[in-house]
């Protein structure tokens, strides 16, 4: 399947579902959608997991990410969205029953590619110290970082990190319940 063809959830600018469109719609049009990522954690919750997006992604490719996420599709809700993609990004089965707490929520109004790209992300906490199988469509690499590590990288803004990520990030580093809108 074309991935343009998927099926998402369409949002409205206060995070409401209000309908469904194909992907190459949602991104051309720059309509609302939501993503879902889940933030992966050691164990003891020293280290985050860190990868490099492959450089045939939809958007933000080629750049790095420390969220295992993706958009919403139509008739999902975000903490499945957040399940869904663990196992399909990372190789991670979360058991069934499991509540991945949500950390952090931002609504964000950006540009990629020279057009509006307008996303409700939903950021969750995982704790896991692997294996990975990384999808190999999606992910080129990846690699353990502490968070003084990852925000050492993260002071840089020429290192090519997915954008709508570093909005959400501050409420996931943070432990709290960093929600903005």
């Amino acid at each position: 399947m074309n991935p343009e063809d998927e099926l998402l959830a369409v949002y409205d600018a206060e995070g409401l579902v209000i309908g469904a469109a194909d992907r190459g719609t949602v991104y051309r049009e720059g309509l609302w959608h939501a993503s879902a990522g889940v933030l992966v954690r050691s164990s003891d919750g020293t280290r985050v997991y860190v990868h490099r997006r492959t450089d045939s992604k939809l958007v933000f490719a080629g750049m790095h990410d420390c969220l295992a996420g993706g958009v919403v599709d139509a008739g999902e809700n975000p903490a499945d969205t957040a399940i869904r993609e663990l196992r399909e990004e990372l190789g991670v089965d979360v058991p069934v029953g499991t509540v991945l707490p949500l950390r952090a929520t931002v609504s964000w109004d950006g540009i990629w590619a020279g057009r509006a790209l307008r996303c409700h992300l939903f950021g969750y906490e995982y704790r896991y110290d692997g294996p990975f199988t990384h999808q190999p469509s999606e992910i080129a690499d990846g690699w353990w970082w502490t968070d003084a590590e990852l925000r050492a990288h993260l002071r840089d803004p020429a290192w090519p990190f997915v954008p709508d990520t570093r909005a959400v990030l501050d409420g996931l580093l943070t432990g709290g319940n960093g929600s903005r809108r």
